[in-house]
């Protein structure tokens, strides 16, 4: 029997337009190609039966090849955001980030987003994505199941019942392959999934998250490594160089608040139950020789924008140098890219990885955040603001910034701090620190206060025709051997040195400096130092890095910075194991010795007993054993790291747990059904 062209072309359109868009995004990004490619065409067969089922109600030809064009050019328009999304952010952004980000985007960073859909690889990349639905829109004529001969009914039952198999053997086949099956269910991300699975499955799974959202249940194994004695060792040794001198006893009684979750538990039902009996079921860990260390310090925390342990330099920034190595020395730091700026202020503020994305901090504008170090600190009388040199309305940090806890509110450009930083391009961070100081908390009346900063200085572009911060400070870095691009980006970093130096010097003159504590963590890598992004084609941030960067552990290192002039007169504190993010908050809260439950944040203090974990939302993770990468299964044990029978499968469950607490705390507003309405 012979098969006419046009019924080929219109049975295998929809699939071969899914399966070239798929194609064209996965070689402009990720790569991995095998066993990825096999998942991506089952997936893609099964969507467009399903698509072509629903055209077919289509009554006639003319109306079924409008609505298969229409279909291709919006998905064409998807795969297109996606791509210059991927190559801005180097990630994939889920459809909370996207939607709640592209109102900013094109008003903080229109003209970058323009420059990069109109440059000849964007418009090429459109093209490419577009290209099947000009195909059809030529050799198309629509299908109509009554004039093709066929029975309306029965043609829709094949379809539907091809459509429900195909989809079946692909699930069936994702379980089979190696690790693949937790990636799709249990161990779901969307940068995961996109790279195995196809961007198609990943925006299914994320509607169905989204529809769901409001009625889901966090589910948790009953592992909890976090009591295993794993660096009991080096955390006493840690701890005890602190304070060699100690007078009293130590208390070593756990970080516990009276709280019975079990009774909780029985209160309520749904997600907070299942927080409850989980959270019940954790050991805490201990107060130290640290607990209480900086107690009535003022603290100075700042998020930097796109800082990398590689621009802290001694020649370029001096005070960014000396902070990082003559404070609490963090040499195994990691910020993981998880949704821009907005997801390391997720971490950093709350201690809580961003497991919706760009939403994350959006949904605790009206949120209990009773575990920020803004509340903490408010409720020990501490005076508190929080700043930003950019748009002060920018991811409704408006809303957000104004609940976390600063009693004093938040300001950005626009709402008060136009008075002192010019706008431009980035804005100076110098002139934000110079013009806060000054006028607002810098007196010693104020004391103890409690400052946030979130700064812009170190933005992308860093080009000398994009970067007023990068031209302000070229004369620094023009004699370095390094390309122009990665010069402009350690120029930009300049500019908060600067502030940085001017703050010390201020806080020296006014008496303030020894009982004023710095923090300084990065938001995420520099994702704009290189136009395109997948691992191992990071051209400008390899050059940074000195090294090829190949992994995201490599390329999401970082330093963090505890610093005040009091440590400079002690032997170096050195945290040499695993830390990230969610450990910072912890541990400021021992530091400045406020009362907190240990068990309520994923993280931990990195001087207590507690055994050290990093992990991502893509479900990796490191350990003072070893490195597990979640997409290949693999586990890379330390050199002469003895590796417990179990001790993989367990970390693992315990990792899932943890971002399973994140996900219930962040969308259920968990703190309130612990602690009431904030007061």
């Amino acid at each position: 029997m012979r098969i006419k062209p046009r019924l080929l072309i219109e049975h295998w359109c929809l699939f071969a337009a899914l399966v070239w868009q798929e194609l064209v995004l996965k070689t402009s990004t990720t790569g991995e190609f095998w066993p990825q490619l096999l998942f991506i065409l089952l997936f893609s067969l099964a969507a467009s039966l399903f698509a072509r089922l629903a055209l077919t109600l289509y009554s006639t030809r003319r109306a079924n090849k409008l609505a298969k064009v229409v279909l291709m050019v919006v998905s064409g328009a998807v795969y297109s955001l996606e791509y210059f999304v991927y190559r801005e952010f180097k990630l994939f952004y889920d459809l909370p980030t996207v939607v709640a980000g592209a109102g900013d985007a094109a008003k903080g960073f229109g003209g970058t987003a323009l420059s990069l859909v109109l440059s000849p690889s964007g418009l090429l990349h459109i093209a490419l994505f577009m290209a099947p639905a000009i195909a059809y829109a030529f050799l198309g004529r629509g299908e109509d199941l009554v004039k093709d001969g066929e029975k309306p009914l029965r043609a829709r039952m094949f379809l539907l019942r091809d459509a429900i198999a195909i989809q079946m053997a692909a699930i069936l086949c994702v379980s089979l392959v190696g690790t693949f099956g937790h990636s799709y269910t249990d161990q779901y991300s969307f940068q995961t999934a996109v790279t195995n699975f196809g961007l198609l499955t990943s925006l299914r799974k994320e509607v169905s998250h989204i529809t769901m959202r409001k009625g889901f249940n966090v589910s948790f194994t009953d592992r909890d490594l976090r009591s295993a004695p794993v660096s009991e060792e080096a955390a006493a040794e840690l701890a005890d160089s602190a304070q060699a001198e100690v007078e009293q006893p130590v208390d070593r009684g756990p970080n516990v608040m009276p709280l019975d979750f079990e009774a909780l538990a029985a209160s309520t039902e749904g997600t907070w139950a299942d927080l409850d009996h989980y959270v019940a079921t954790l050991t805490p860990s201990s107060k130290n020789e640290m607990t209480g260390r900086f107690a009535g310090y003022n603290l100075i925390f700042i998020t930097a924008e796109a800082l990398s342990a590689e621009a802290i330099r001694p020649d370029t920034t001096p005070t960014l140098y000396r902070m990082a190595t003559q404070g609490i020395q963090f040499l195994d730091y990691y910020q993981f890219d998880t949704a821009g700026t907005t997801g390391g202020e997720c971490g950093n503020l709350f201690g809580l990885l961003p497991t919706e994305g760009g939403t994350s901090v959006k949904l605790t504008a009206d949120h209990n955040n009773y575990f920020t170090i803004g509340n903490a600190l408010n409720r020990l009388g501490y005076n508190g603001w929080a700043f930003h040199n950019n748009t002060y309305t920018y991811y409704d940090r408006d809303l957000t910034h104004n609940n976390l806890g600063y009693s004093n509110g938040y300001m950005g450009y626009g709402n008060g701090m136009e008075q002192w930083v010019e706008w431009q391009w980035p804005q100076s961070d110098l002139e934000m620190l110079q013009g806060t100081f000054d006028n607002l908390y810098g007196d010693p009346s104020h004391e103890p206060f409690d400052v946030y900063y979130m700064s812009v200085s170190g933005h992308s572009d860093y080009g000398l025709g994009e970067n007023k911060m990068a031209v302000k400070n070229w004369d620094a870095v023009a004699g370095l051997p390094n390309s122009d691009p990665v010069k402009g980006y350690l120029a930009s970093h300049i500019e908060l040195d600067k502030g940085l130096a001017y703050l010390v010097s201020r806080l020296e003159q006014t008496g303030m400096a020894d009982h004023t504590l710095f923090v300084i963590s990065a938001d995420h890598f520099p994702y704009g130092l290189d136009d395109d992004g997948p691992l191992g084609s990071l051209p400008n941030t390899s050059e940074l890095y000195g090294y090829e960067v190949l992994t995201p552990f490599q390329r999401d290192h970082n330093r963090l910075i505890i610093w005040t002039p009091t440590l400079e007169q002690q032997e170096p504190l050195v945290v040499d194991t695993p830390t990230s993010t969610v450990d910072i908050l912890p541990t400021l809260l021992n530091l400045f010795g406020c009362e907190w439950d240990s068990r309520l944040l994923p993280g931990r203090d990195v001087f207590s007993e507690k055994p050290p974990l990093v992990f991502s939302l893509s479900y990796d993770w490191k350990s003072a054993l070893g490195t597990y990468y979640a997409g290949s299964g693999e586990f890379v044990p330390n050199e002469g790291a003895q590796v417990p029978e179990g001790y993989v499968e367990a970390t693992s469950a315990d990792v899932a747990n943890r971002i399973n607490y994140c996900r219930g705390v962040l969308t259920t507003d968990y703190y309130r059904h612990l602690f009431g309405d904030p007061a």
